[in-house]
């Protein structure tokens, strides 16, 4: 046989299916030429899409077949004819249609939600013009011995040496975050936070300027161009060009104002400030702002040229690696770029900006959302053949008439999708209903996604219901089509059909068993959130008030509220620690070539005792004036064992130096016992305190029997000193919850499939025990006739189902179980272990519901009084 490769088998049919039989000839043999040519060129993947292409763009007036009228009569008769068999079922059969348009309308709407997700997640910066070309230089940081540190940011001398020397880029563009402050305009003072861009910004992003040159308005230092909601809130109009703007004691000409950002765009700003103006200033960090090691601040977007090749320019990123890491000691750096694309959907990573969400984690909602409408087509599975028997005579008839297989298929195919067409109304109901409590779940989702409609949403939702439809009557269908009409109509019961009872079962077990893992990892998971929540964090949360001072002196805030009796202490701090947010530094201790990240803070002298610190040897910061710099640290155990300090005793410890790599000296005065100061999932590692007295926020310590009215008071003094903004006061036990939202948003998400997943089974258990009843109440009559008791009767129906549910049951629980302990709870370092009642409540609930469905109908049929059913026979 041939092996030659040939044209793609569907775009032939599709060609002969539309084009006219005299001109179908000499173009297939026009277009194989073309594909022979290609494939010696390009390849066959090339050749095959280029085929497509061709035989798309013949569908012209000229080449499609005239329309037989009469076989377009024939079949709309036809589906008309469908259409009311399918209805008279429907209509006949109201118990059962019931239960799968409920069942399917159900899942469906969680389907909608989904899709409705990935539409917007999807959906991010398409309104850039290049969006496909737009790469982000990320960078992968690699200090020695430790974990690589995979950055979004990167160095300005990367993003300066790529748009001078890179050959294969067309636009460069460098932004720098951090810039913000309050923005005066007359009496008007605006808190505003932006981006540093340089003057191709706007040659790489399609972000429409209303006025102002996009070439030059970023060009020149101290030149700003704004939003025209920021322009509104400022000026009250959007005509400012050429006004200038006040931050502190610097002016900043407005140069352009651009429409407003779109909600799905990855980069979100107030403003953008001419990156010329941060390079006039040239910010010290990490040994200088042109520093190779300087990544965690900017950030580089190439635009390529059309037709270019990744694979060039990683390699040129490669040699500029390999040239400029000679400069480092102890780490190395690999710049990686991304696609504009994989930002939003893609792994997360540091100094990321905009949101992103995790392809794993929607490829888990995805899955799970899917099992839950596949146990809406198995109910559909099953009751379909469960009655098959009363279909039979049905199918059978019709193809003595002149049916054959594919008009049985086609029919029961209609009737599917007709059903789950009437599911997708009441679907669409529940989508609305649960758009708004999904975007409740945390204020990151209402951030991230609007989930607003659109005609290509509304088209999606149609395809999804005949996609549902299509999968739940495909089986059914297909036995049905399978069906000999001479057989069925002399033995029905002779039909190979009807001995699928271990596939119905099958279904059962199935759905039953992803319904208990579900209800099961939600019990485990939402346990485990609760342990982090309480979780001993090694010091004190309770009763503490968070303060962000937004920029004001913290020693005039702390006079004031020092006069509110019910404030115990108040101490200053740079980092609110244990809500996942790290700030470090490189240290070393004796050994130069032996340095390490270490996590910090800077504090002030009261900060360690208000929290509750244990100090296992030396003191606590003493005061100084803000003008006196400190030389002293204090440091946990991690930090002594990390460089063997005093040989990792805390009180030999105490009065050895560390030191910074710009060479400063700091004195340990004091160790602290280990805590957590990230999320617990994550390993205690060294960290140490830094002596600060004006810091970033205020910890106060409240004692009050009357919380609202000490809050009030607290309010009262913000006002009198800052004007501008508002309180940004939280309570520490509130932000520990906050921080730990994610996982409890996936609780909440799977806990709310495990509902719908055994609302779905139950209905389907429901249906199956009314039909097995209904279908065996003379074998009970004849049971009771003989002696049998209601008791003996219902476990005689009900032993079976009971026994799926165990079966499912020991299937979930040890699945789930090795689930947790083997995969999911080793990526949390301080997790609870797992508890027996844990894994089985859910089963035992379940089980509960099920003899409640099962026991209703079983003791109905047990007390039906024989006469009435046997006396015709």
């Amino acid at each position: 046989m041939s092996t030659a490769p040939t044209p793609p088998r569907n775009a032939q049919r599709l060609l002969e299916w539309y084009c006219r039989p005299e001109l179908a000839e000499d173009l297939q043999g026009d277009l194989y030429e073309f594909f022979e040519r290609n494939l010696q060129r390009r390849g066959l993947r090339y050749a095959r899409f280029i085929y497509w292409i061709d035989v798309l763009k013949f569908i012209r007036l000229y080449t499609l077949r005239v329309p037989n009228f009469y076989s377009f009569f024939t079949y709309t008769i036809m589906f008309n004819s469908y259409f009311k068999t399918s209805r008279r079922s429907l209509v006949r059969n109201k118990l059962f249609s019931a239960i799968n348009i409920i069942g399917l309308s159900i899942s469906m709407s969680v389907g909608l939600l989904m899709i409705s997700f990935l539409s917007d997640l999807l959906s991010y910066d398409d309104f850039h013009e290049k969006k496909n070309r737009i790469y982000r230089i990320n960078t992968s940081l690699q200090p020695t011995g430790q974990p690589s540190i995979e950055l979004a940011s990167g160095s300005v001398l990367a993003g300066k040496k790529i748009q001078e020397t890179f050959p294969n880029v067309e636009q460069v563009t460098l932004l720098r975050r951090g810039f913000g402050g309050d923005a005066k305009v007359n009496e008007t003072t605006l808190p505003l936070g932006g981006l540093w861009a340089d003057a191709s910004f706007f040659k790489v992003f399609t972000f429409p300027l209303l006025s102002g040159n996009p070439a030059t308005a970023l060009k020149n230092p101290y030149t700003i161009v704004l939003p025209e909601k920021t322009a509104q809130k400022l000026f009250g109009d959007t005509d400012v060009l050429g006004k200038s703007i006040r931050f502190d004691t610097t002016e900043y000409t407005i140069t352009g104002v651009m429409k407003d950002i779109p909600k799905l765009s990855h980069l979100r700003f107030d403003a953008l400030v001419s990156f010329a103006s941060i390079e006039l200033q040239k910010p010290d960090f990490d040994g200088g702002f042109m520093n190779w090691g300087n990544v965690f601040s900017n950030y580089t977007y190439v635009l390529l040229p059309e037709n270019s090749s990744l694979k060039t320019l990683q390699a040129n990123l490669d040699k500029l690696c390999l040239s400029e890491n000679k400069q480092l000691k102890n780490q190395q750096i690999q710049l990686n770029p991304q696609s504009l694309n994989g930002i939003t959907i893609g792994n997360r990573l540091e100094n990321a900006s905009g949101p992103t969400m995790n392809q794993i984690t929607i490829w888990i909602l995805a899955g799970l959302v899917l099992v839950v409408i596949l146990s809406a087509c198995f109910n559909y599975t099953n009751l379909s053949i469960a009655r098959s028997l009363r279909r039979a005579r049905e199918v059978g008839v019709r193809k003595i008439v002149g049916a054959f297989k594919e008009h049985v298929l086609l029919q029961f195919i209609t009737e599917s999708v007709l059903i789950s067409l009437m599911a997708l109304l009441l679907a669409f109901v529940l989508f609305l209903v649960l758009r708004a409590q999904f975007l409740g779940l945390a204020p990151q989702l209402t951030e991230l996604v609007s989930l607003e409609l659109s005609p290509k949403i509304i088209l999606y939702f149609v395809g999804l219901s005949a996609l549902v439809g299509i999968a739940a009557g495909f089986l059914p269908a297909l036995f049905f089509a399978r069906i000999k009409a001479i057989q069925v109509l002399k033995d029905a019961s002779s039909v190979p059909l009807f001995r699928r009872v271990n596939l119905r079962k099958a279904l059962i077990v199935v759905q039953y068993t992803f319904s208990l893992i579900f209800i099961t990892t939600t019990i485990l998971g939402y346990n485990q959130y609760k342990h982090f929540i309480v979780f001993n964090l090694g010091f004190s949360t309770e009763n503490i008030l968070n303060i962000n001072l937004k920029g004001n002196k913290s020693e005039i805030l702390r006079k004031e509220l020092a006069e509110i009796p019910s404030l115990t202490d108040i101490s200053t701090s740079r980092l609110v620690t244990s809500l996942g947010s790290v700030y470090g530094t490189m240290i070393k201790y004796q050994q130069p070539d032996d340095s390490s990240n270490i996590a910090q803070n800077y504090v002030d002298e009261r900060y360690l005792p208000l929290h509750g610190h244990q100090l296992l040897a030396g003191q606590h910061f003493t005061p100084r004036a803000k003008s006196e710099e400190s030389s002293e640290v204090i440091v946990n155990e991690q930090v002594i064992k990390r460089f063997n300090i005093g040989g990792g005793h805390p009180t030999k410890a105490i009065g050895e130096q560390i030191k910074t790599l710009d060479g400063k000296k700091f004195t340990i005065i004091a160790v602290v016992k280990d805590f957590h100061y990230r999320t617990v999932e994550h390993r205690i590692e060294p960290f140490v305190f830094f002596y600060s007295p004006n810091e970033g926020n205020l910890n106060l310590k409240i004692n009050s029997k009357d919380l609202p009215a000490t809050m009030a008071q607290i309010e009262a003094v913000w006002k009198r000193i800052d004007k501008v903004h508002p309180l940004d006061a939280r309570f520490y036990d509130d932000q520990i919850e906050e921080a730990y939202r994610q996982f409890s948003v996936i609780v909440k998400v799977i806990g709310f499939l495990a509902f719908l997943a055994v609302c779905i089974a139950s209905l389907g258990l429901f249906g199956m025990v009314v039909f097995t009843t209904e279908t065996k109440l003379k074998e009970i009559s004849i049971r009771k006739v003989l002696g049998a008791n209601e008791p003996s009767l219902v476990y005689f129906l009900s032993k079976g189902f009971l026994g799926l549910l165990v079966l499912s049951a020991a299937i979930a629980l040890p699945s789930t179980y090795l689930l947790f302990d083997k995969l999911v709870l080793t990526q949390f370092t301080y997790h609870q272990p797992i508890h027996f009642w844990e894994l089985t409540v859910g089963f035992w609930s379940v089980l509960a519901l099920a003899v409640v469905l099962i026991g209703s109908q079983t003791l109905k049929a047990a007390r039906t009084n024989p006469a009435n059913v046997l006396k015709n026979e």
